[in-house]
């Protein structure tokens, strides 16, 4: 069912709009091919996955610095692999993989169609925890930033998601009522609960299909949310 008092929609960007897992993927690929091209890229992957979960995890909740976050996932990562590596290259590969992250530019399968049919009737905006630098590129060079009226991030608003105080700061920057605003991320913790905590109303983006409360909105498309907004 349409929900017709929303007016300003709040999404996440990465694993919501901007297809993180996918372009990460390919920036890994390039720099180790390069520089450590024994590393089998599904394998180093498959260890880096959910340790990145990890380690975002312990960042969110301000229990490791950006600086560690930056240097575990791959630390651990290699470790894992039993891979040896000096700390200076791991700090090399840390920074040339935010310099390069934004160059791969995938986005989820109905993306522009769906920003194309809100941006008709609708004031967007994004709430993300990523860095600033590196969000504002993938933004602009995924060519989606004329869809946003406001871009929020957990630098400029001093918290990241799921506190509250970064979705108050979003719907200030935005001059948009939380009553009348729907937050949309993959993340049930930081981009649902959080914006529910903090008085919006929320939609999970749920493309894997993972085990979700009854009573929570879901899609498993981008272009399922027509059926909502």
């Amino acid at each position: 069912m349409k929900n017709t008092i929303i007016k300003d929609v709040f999404f996440d960007l990465d694993h919501t709009l901007w297809d993180f897992d996918k372009n990460s993927e390919l920036t890994f690929e390039s720099i180790l091919n390069k520089k450590h091209p024994t590393i089998k890229i599904k394998a180093f992957i498959e260890k880096y996955v959910p340790i990145n979960q990890a380690c975002w995890k312990l960042y969110l909740y301000d229990k490791i610095t950006h600086q560690e976050l930056r240097y575990n996932r791959l630390k651990h990562s290699f470790d894992a692999l039993n891979y040896t590596i000096s700390d200076e290259e791991i700090e090399t590969i840390a920074q040339e993989y935010i310099s390069d992250l934004p160059e791969n530019n995938h986005l989820f399968e109905g993306t522009f169609e769906i920003l194309d049919y809100l941006h008709k009737e609708y004031n967007l905006h994004i709430i993300t925890n990523g860095f600033a630098d590196v969000q504002f590129k993938k933004i602009n060079n995924a060519k989606i930033n004329g869809y946003f009226k406001t871009i929020t991030n957990s630098e400029m608003a001093g918290v990241k998601k799921p506190n509250s105080l970064i979705f108050e700061y979003a719907l200030d920057l935005a001059k948009a009522q939380k009553e009348t605003s729907v937050m949309i991320g993959d993340c049930l913790e930081a981009d649902v609960q959080g914006a529910l905590n903090a008085g919006l109303q929320a939609i999970y983006f749920n493309p894997n299909n993972e085990e979700a409360p009854e009573n929570i909105v879901q899609v498993t498309h981008l272009l399922q949310l027509k059926n909502y907004l």
